[in-house]
């Protein structure tokens, strides 16, 4: 793998754990009563992204490295993914 790929692998796992994260243990402004004028009572009241943002990227890390791991040692050979054979001229 190169670097250009396992940057692209990084970037998607780090995407892809954030929105998972994201919606874990949110309040919204409705939930808490108070609802700030202008905003949807949906929103949320405290997101404490920078602590969000911590947790994705350890977790995306590690996952990332595990993924790292198997794609370069072949442990999953690309001939187990048949994507052409279906498909007939």
């Amino acid at each position: 793998m190169n670097i250009g790929a396992a940057l692209v692998l990084y970037a998607v796992t780090w995407f892809l754990t954030l929105f998972i994260v994201l919606p874990l243990r949110l309040k919204s402004q409705d939930e808490d009563g108070h609802i700030v004028p202008g905003t949807p009572p949906s929103a949320p009241v405290n997101p404490q992204l920078g602590k969000r943002v911590l947790i994705v990227t350890g977790v995306a890390t590690v996952v990332w490295l595990i993924l790292a791991f198997v794609i370069s040692s072949g442990i999953i050979p690309l001939d187990t993914f048949d994507f052409y054979n279906g498909i007939q001229d």
